[in-house]
């Protein structure tokens, strides 16, 4: 069958299908994109020519920023536990090369994307190409070279041969429940238009299996003995659990066993709200409950977690001597982190078999009653935060509400299956401590990463993979500046995504940190520069709410909490196909939400001329003292024969 190389990729892409447990479903939804010189004629006429087939096998979708296409993919390929995704293809030069950050993200976070960017001429009979890097080092390197450290697996099709085993290589990556991430198919354009005459059974329908790897019965045995000895157990739940399925074999566990649960952000909703042994987020944004069964656990069992830095709260969140990690991972890599016993396999299938050898084990009855006094306390706080008491609310400026309010009047006011997005700056901190999830599914925050401008193309990606639920996309201004474009997107694709935009004037999460570290929130403020030089002055009249309406979507600005309550319900009343609903709302970036009685390590200047700096550091020398190896082996070593006749 004679076809391009750029007809041959997207018909072979439109066979390719995924299952699990039975489940079969396509592995793609489309592909997102902007043509230029480098694939229109390529992977751009494939896809016109597919549409034109009447019903195309991978409808393209037209984005209006490279790296929110790569976002919208990410967040479409995790809402749906990484079993569908949506193919990008970008131009030569700054088109591909503004997809490395998402590519990026998508590695960070495990999630398969599959990136087609376009290159220059492999057959080098033009001169210098616009947009074509030009290396006096070496002939072979092009921009989308950059692409290779944020790839989980890239090659380079430099002839048609080539495609087939490429191709194969990047769906065994993509459907790789341990190692994947961002796939790079790098696509010379003239070799994108070159014919070439494949073999038929190439776009054969093809179906990819992803497994569930057991865990070794040894490894589940040594994990259920190593409880079996805890006084303090502790579960930190990971993404791992909610791309496994895995949230009734959790609910399972810990209601036979009575152990309490902390959440990392991409675990947050494995258990909803008001479960018993739930105790809410973990480490540098978590929970005063969790942290304190964190801080006094002996051992923890991590499921589905790649323990980041925010998780242990730069490792202080875990202090009592001697304290022994389980990592419970589908990748080994994560699996051994912490010097712990290492349990590979799906998350499912562990915590089953987990369950089975716990039999007859239970916490006692003082763990689970401080469990209870220490989430009550808790969720005093988070009250106090969605309705703060006068002597907070009385301080607020006429019209603006606490982020706090913010967020509790949306968690109040939607429904338990709608999905919350967001990325970057304080809400995702708040969100983590503060929002109540009450379906699993309904908790969608990008912190792996944290990436500025993730906001609206992620909630276009959880959209397209949920239509049936509404999503509200809680974006501050310093993120939003970074990427309003995909509002062009939603309006185009008739997406409905309830966009909350808060408005305070600045990087609220950094002024935050700036003034913890003695660098008075400096360069934080969006504010004019004063007849002194400093940035000081008054605030810039920056209309964010205009800028929303000039690019398509509908707006609603709110000055009350009664108008925001009120502009919630009316943007749930409109209809799936209204497109981007934005409300405007401003907050005082100085009322914060309730303390996680946790740190962070951010490195503090070591000396300086200022007086809060040097306070800062004093404090941030009395912090370091807290952090631990955390390198004491998961079980003892089996004993030696001489010792064992003892």
């Amino acid at each position: 069958m004679k076809l391009t190389v750029g007809q041959a990729m997207v018909r072979f892409l439109g066979q390719q299908w995924t299952e699990r447990d039975g489940e079969r479903q396509r592995m793609f939804a489309g592909c997102l994109g902007i043509f230029g010189h480098g694939n229109v004629a390529g992977v751009g006429q494939a896809l016109l020519q597919d549409e034109r087939s009447g019903i195309p096998a991978l409808p393209y979708v037209l984005a209006r920023n490279e790296q929110a296409m790569v976002h919208t993919a990410s967040a479409y390929a995790r809402a749906s536990n990484r079993l569908r995704m949506w193919a990008c293809t970008a131009s030569v030069g700054p088109g591909s090369t503004n997809m490395v950050t998402g590519a990026a993200l998508a590695t960070v976070n495990r999630v398969p994307v599959l990136l087609l960017p376009s290159g220059t001429f492999a057959t080098r009979a033009t001169g210098t190409v616009l947009q074509q890097l030009e290396s006096p080092t070496a002939g072979d390197i092009t921009v989308n070279d950059a692409l290779r450290p944020v790839s989980r697996y890239f090659d380079r099709i430099q002839r048609p041969e080539q495609l087939p085993s490429a191709l194969l290589e990047a769906m065994g990556v993509l459907t790789d429940p341990a190692d994947t991430g961002a796939v790079t198919l790098a696509l010379p354009q003239d070799v994108q238009a070159e014919a070439y005459d494949w073999p038929e059974d190439l776009f054969d329908e093809r179906l990819w299996h992803i497994a569930r790897a057991p865990a070794e019965g040894s490894q589940i045995a040594a994990a259920a003995r190593l409880i079996r000895s805890a006084e303090r157990p502790f579960v930190v739940v990971g993404g791992g659990v909610h791309y496994s399925g895995a949230e009734d074999a959790l609910d399972a566990l810990c209601r036979a066993t009575g152990i309490a649960v902390g959440e990392t952000q991409a675990g947050k909703g494995s258990l909803t709200h008001g479960h018993p042994q739930l105790l809410g987020a973990v480490g540098s944004t978590g929970t005063t409950a969790a942290n304190a069964f964190a801080r006094d656990a002996d051992v923890v069992i991590g499921i589905g977690t790649r323990w980041s830095d925010f998780t242990t709260a730069s490792r202080t969140a875990f202090q009592r001597r001697g304290v022994r990690f389980i990592n419970i991972n589908v990748a080994r890599f994560d699996a051994g982190k912490h010097a712990g016993l290492a349990v590979v396999g799906d998350a499912r299938e562990a915590i089953v078999a987990l369950t089975q050898q716990l039999d007859g084990y239970r916490t006692d009855t003082a763990y689970a009653d401080r469990a209870t006094r220490e989430w009550t306390a808790w969720d005093e706080q988070v009250e106090q935060a969605y309705d703060p008491p006068a002597e907070v609310t009385e301080r607020l400026g006429d019209g603006i509400l606490s982020q706090g309010q913010v967020l509790g009047i949306v968690n109040e006011t939607s429904a338990p299956e709608d999905v919350v997005v967001c990325a970057a700056g304080s809400m995702p901190g708040d969100l983590h401590k503060l929002w109540r999830v009450r379906d699993r599914g309904g908790y969608h925050v990008e912190y792996g990463y944290s990436c500025m401008g993730y906001e609206i193309p992620g909630g276009i990606g959880v959209r397209l993979a949920h239509p049936d639920r509404d999503v509200f996309v809680m974006v501050g201004d310093g993120s939003y500046l970074m990427m309003p474009t995909e509002l062009v997107t939603a309006v185009q694709e008739r997406v409905k995504v309830i966009v909350v935009l808060v408005q305070n004037h600045g990087f609220h999460s950094i002024g935050s940190l700036s003034e913890s570290l003695g660098s008075q929130r400096f360069g934080t403020s969006y504010r004019y520069r004063s007849p002194d030089g400093t940035l000081d002055g008054d605030y810039l009249p920056v209309d964010l709410a205009a800028n929303a309406r000039s690019l398509g979507a509908h707006v609603v600005e709110v000055r009350s909490a009664d108008e925001l309550t009120a502009a919630v319900r009316e943007a749930k009343a409109a209809p799936h196909d209204f497109g981007p609903f934005v409300i405007h709302v401003e907050t005082d970036p100085l009322v914060a939400a309730p303390d996680s009685d946790s740190w962070w390590d951010v490195p503090v200047a070591e000396v300086s001329e200022l007086e809060t700096t040097r306070a800062a550091y004093e404090q941030y020398v009395d912090q370091k003292k807290g952090q631990r190896p955390l390198l004491r082996p998961g079980v003892d070593p089996a004993p030696r024969e001489a010792d064992s006749a003892h």
